[in-house]
């Protein structure tokens, strides 16, 4: 309200041709886009390989989430999102995803998750918030606020219809409590989901008209492409991710450079072993996430 959310704060001064595209396209499912992307993955999982030799853990999921905690760090517009036909600086940079609760038996269920990122993190620090919300959320009991809440809404039939409909009005005016922001996976940066780890090829998700989710991703299978390097013809290996974006959150100029960054991140993981130079915020729209203490094996 007055400009003021839990997460985020009122834009003003925006380019008049950005600023009226929520007027034209009032939900997000009317302003989504897709894009492909091919990442390098002998690239990466050859620097996996070598950090493993030292004694370091990673995933390609993790890289990737870093390279965007990176480029956020660089492009804040492209962490913008819309509510209620009004631009918004996130004050958070966030990445959801949902998760098995025992990865070695499905039928136990998932779980959502949202991770809190800060824009000067290496890709140890980003790892080490993954594996620290992962661990947390192991379990085929409900462990976070979000399984707690289900768990207790179905008990009732109509309370959920009347529970998310409050929420949505309280959101779309900038008064839903700042707990419930804080804890729904629907209000963040981006979305991911590993659809390779389940044996799947990658997708452009839908991004949810509920929150305020600006970015989703679909990491897919690894593919084999005929490449010529050094004159020579061979299959090389990408690994596929589906990008849907809310048009509306900047211009393209700014999704541009924005995507070409976070390739040049993902094809040379090891530029996010050490934070930033210099961090880049939007005006009133500075934030802080104090470091979490690693998993221990």
């Amino acid at each position: 309200m007055f400009g003021f959310r839990p997460d985020g704060r009122r834009l003003k001064g925006i380019d008049p041709i950005v600023q009226i595209t929520p007027y034209l396209m009032p939900m997000r499912c009317d302003a989504q886009v897709f894009l492909e992307h091919k990442i390098d993955w002998e690239a990466m999982t050859r620097y996996i390989a070598e950090k493993q030799q030292e004694g370091q853990r990673l995933t390609h999921m993790q890289i990737i989430i870093a390279a965007y905690v990176r480029t956020v760090s660089q492009h804040p517009e492209v962490n913008r999102f819309i509510m209620n036909k009004q631009y918004y600086s996130r004050t958070n940079c966030t990445v959801a995803f949902t998760m098995l609760k025992d990865p070695q038996d499905a039928g136990k269920g998932e779980t959502a998750v949202k991770i809190f990122f800060d824009p000067s993190d290496t890709i140890w620090d980003v790892r080490d918030r993954c594996e620290r919300t992962v661990h947390d959320n192991r379990g085929d009991q409900p462990k976070n606020f979000l399984d707690k809440l289900a768990a207790f809404l179905f008990k009732i039939p109509g309370l959920p219809t009347a529970v998310v409909g409050t929420v949505r009005l309280l959101d779309r005016y900038g008064i839903c409590p700042g707990f419930l922001i804080h804890e729904l996976p629907f209000h963040t940066g981006m979305f991911i989901t590993n659809n390779a780890s389940i044996g799947l090829h990658h997708v452009n998700h839908h991004i949810y008209n509920f929150g305020n989710t600006s970015l989703f991703f679909g990491m897919g299978l690894v593919e084999r492409i005929a490449v010529v390097e050094g004159g020579k013809t061979r299959m090389k290996r990408f690994l596929p991710i589906g990008i849907t974006a809310d048009e509306r959150v900047c211009a393209g100029s700014y999704y541009a450079g924005f995507f070409a960054d976070m390739v040049r991140f993902l094809s040379h993981p090891e530029l996010l072993e050490t934070p930033p130079e210099k961090v880049l915020y939007d005006k009133r729209a500075e934030y802080h996430v104090p470091k979490v203490k690693p998993v221990e094996e």
